[in-house]
């Protein structure tokens, strides 16, 4: 079996190896320039190609319509998308001969679109995973290949969720490879009904607002925690990314619950919010000048 495979990020690495350790060839690896403006915290998919020999290229968006002819030569069994960020378009998707399929980061059809893991943690999710679908032009949108659940702990940050949706995608790439490696592809209904479509976010969502609950606010906490842009709150003139916080007690008695926003009380900073209730905050520092922009 022939692949080409668009990938990044941590499960672009982890799913280009199950491919390669399940003996399926590798073509072409298209993958992404890393952004010198971004917190690159994550595997890197061009180390992986070099280290395994294998041929890599890095286009930009504009420039992928090019890569139908080369594509076409290659003529894939499959071609594979994990965490590629660019849309994928249907005349590369009509190159494979089998199928063309993409690992997603959430139990579709929840949270479809983009950084799913972030809002599925916003949300106070219980549980999210990895999905691997048929492409369709609509994100997200395809028959569903596979999945595998993971749960969500009442403090985990998004990285560490994330670090466990790596790992099912892997579950699921290993679940379904038998049947793949045999032409078969298993594929039962997407209920996009049943789902929603979320975009992409900015590090200005990282505002905290007081107003909400306490339980809305660890949860924004969370979701953005670093090294994502993370949380963020004024205090007497300076921005303080906040970076965790605890709703667990016991809280000092003496804080005024009826005010919101930042109170410090026993050498302890507490945030206090729209229902009345208080969060610790146990670590926060000054912002960077573009962290809120």
């Amino acid at each position: 079996m022939h692949a080409v495979v668009f990938a990044y990020h941590d499960v672009g690495v982890h799913c280009l190896q199950a491919l390669l350790k399940a003996g399926i060839k590798i073509d072409l690896v298209i993958t992404h320039e890393d952004d010198p403006h971004e917190n690159v915290w994550f595997g890197s998919v061009a180390k992986l190609c070099q280290e395994k020999h294998i041929p890599y290229i890095t286009p930009s968006a504009s420039e992928l319509e090019n890569l139908v002819p080369k594509i076409q030569v290659l003529a894939p069994d499959y071609i594979f998308s994990f965490y590629y960020r660019h849309m994928i378009s249907a005349p590369i998707l009509a190159c494979a001969k089998i199928a063309a399929l993409n690992m997603h980061g959430s139990l579709l059809p929840k949270y479809r679109g983009r950084a799913p893991v972030n809002w599925a943690v916003l949300h106070g999710e219980k549980e999210t995973g990895a999905t691997l679908h048929v492409m369709e032009i609509k994100p997200d949108a395809g028959d569903i290949v596979g999945q595998a659940a993971v749960g969500i702990g009442p403090d985990e940050t998004a990285t560490e969720v994330f670090a466990k949706v790596s790992n099912a995608a892997v579950e699921v790439i290993n679940q379904v490879l038998p049947q793949l490696l045999q032409g078969t592809v298993p594929r039962k209904p997407n209920d996009l009904a049943k789902g929603s479509y979320f975009g992409g976010r900015k590090p200005s969502d990282g505002q905290i607002h007081w107003e909400q609950t306490a339980r809305q606010v660890h949860n924004l906490v969370r979701a953005v925690a670093p090294p994502y842009p993370g949380a963020f709150t004024d205090h007497e003139g300076k921005t303080m990314v906040v970076a965790k916080t605890s709703l667990n007690g016991p809280f000092p008695a003496n804080l005024n619950l009826g005010v919101t926003g930042i109170q410090l009380v026993d050498n302890r900073v507490f945030g206090i919010c729209g229902d009345r209730q208080a969060l610790e905050i146990l670590d926060w520092f000054p912002a960077k000048p573009s962290a809120a922009n």
